[in-house]
């Protein structure tokens, strides 16, 4: 019997410890720090997700047999080659093979190296050479802080004026620190955006069941972008046509150049892609669960995810077969007022039994925290009302559903999670 410790205290995690929970081989499952969600199924240990040498000391004294790491931030920081220095074998990748995350232009100059298809682009570290840039590519254009920003470091564009605000916010104001010390800007891509997550290990790439999310807080892909309003799972625009291109075109030469590189990738790879005309291009690649992807794809797992895990750690990918319930998955992301901007937090939530008894409906908290005997918001996004259904329409109904009997003041959620959209 296994001792586990994720690391994390969002909506990916409790999705990670819900499943992992399921495992006969796991005795002991904690989380650093957790959630109030999360509590129910997992210690909660407090030690932030970002505090590399507690998490270590953490793990060593209790002599844990997994680490599974959530954020990206963390595995920016190295604490994947940290853990594996004192030992304790790690779920993640390490510092090197982070950057495909943690910067921009190190995923680009790998995409371009590989002939794998992504939009055209440009680098700047000079706020007036930026400016001389505007409108280089057309309208929408998208500018990228290099490094991580929540989510948040992309701006689309509409028009010169708003090119100008973007590049005076990353480059002069330094909204997201030094990850806008470096600016990327692309071309836009049109079409359907959609998620894939693959397990990776140095020898395979295994793609998990497709997903699509919504990043604008607004019904319609309005507003401006988030961490992620919703999902779905499988997503409607992968016909086997486009699976076959994915495979072709993107997955095969990303684990060959993974290979060819030196990039001893394991963990999760999160492939962000734009379904256009010309066929799958790559926006970005991630190098954890997407959230709230995994929500979705997770609901609809059918393998013990500790054993994907170990074998991912110990180079043994392909000797798994990952199972994948018939059932589709719909995920409502509960957020807070005003998010993505300031918000207020310690807001009481209600409902959250809604889901209690239920198999095929979970409610993963992302920004909760006790307070006394009630479950308050602590984030942004707050909660995740996820279901499973026999058929797409089914899923959708019963997710709005079950958002709908959740309540705290000023809680807002798109109406539209699970429609298609064009991003253009």
């Amino acid at each position: 019997m296994k001792k586990v410790l994720v690391v994390g205290g969002g909506g990916r995690e409790h999705a990670i410890c819900w499943k992992l929970a399921q495992s006969p081989k796991i005795e002991k499952l904690y989380c650093a720090p957790g959630n109030a969600g999360i509590a129910s199924v997992a210690e909660c240990v407090p030690v932030s997700a970002e505090d590399v040498e507690g998490i270590c000391a953490f793990a060593k004294e209790k002599a844990v047999d997994m680490a599974v790491i959530g954020p990206e931030v963390p595995l920016a920081m190295g604490i994947v080659d940290a853990l594996e220095a004192v030992g304790v074998p790690a779920f993640g990748p390490n510092k090197k093979c982070a950057q495909l995350e943690a910067s921009k232009s190190f995923t680009k100059a790998f995409l371009a190296r590989h002939n794998i298809p992504t939009a055209k682009y440009s680098e700047y570290t000079d706020k007036a050479e930026l400016e001389k840039a505007i409108g280089i590519y057309g309208y929408p254009m998208v500018i990228k802080a290099d490094g991580l920003a929540a989510g948040k470091g992309v701006v689309l564009a509409q028009n010169a004026e708003e090119a100008r605000k973007a590049i005076d916010d990353m480059m002069g104001e330094k909204v997201f620190g030094s990850a806008g010390d470096l600016v990327v800007v692309e071309e836009c891509l049109t079409g359907i955006e959609a998620s894939m997550l693959c397990f990776v290990d140095e020898h395979t790439i295994v793609p998990m069941e497709s997903a699509q999310d919504y990043k604008r807080i607004f019904d319609n892909d309005e507003g401006p972008n988030t961490g992620g309003m919703g999902s779905y799972s499988p997503s409607l625009v992968f016909t086997d046509e486009v699976k076959q291109q994915l495979w072709d075109r993107i997955l095969a030469p990303t684990l060959k150049g993974f290979q060819e590189d030196g990039l001893d990738f394991k963990g999760v790879l999160f492939v962000g892609l734009m379904i256009s005309k010309d066929g799958p291009k790559v926006i970005e690649f991630n190098n954890r669960f997407g959230d709230p992807e995994c929500q979705s794809v997770l609901m609809r797992m059918d393998t013990d995810l500790y054993d994907i895990f170990d074998a991912v750690i110990h180079n043994k990918l392909s000797d798994i077969d990952i199972k994948w319930k018939d059932e589709r998955a719909v995920t409502i992301v509960l957020a807070s007022e005003g998010y993505p901007g300031s918000y207020l937090k310690g807001r009481v939530i209600t409902g959250l039994d809604a889901a209690d008894g239920a198999d095929d409906l979970v409610i993963f908290h992302a920004g909760t925290k006790f307070d006394g005997n009630d479950i308050v918001t602590s984030g942004g996004r707050v909660l995740g009302a996820s279901a499973l259904g026999k058929d797409h329409d089914d899923a959708r109904a019963r997710a709005y559903e079950l958002a709908k009997k959740i309540h705290f003041e000023g809680a807002h959620y798109r109406k539209d999670i699970g429609l298609l959209h064009p991003t253009d």
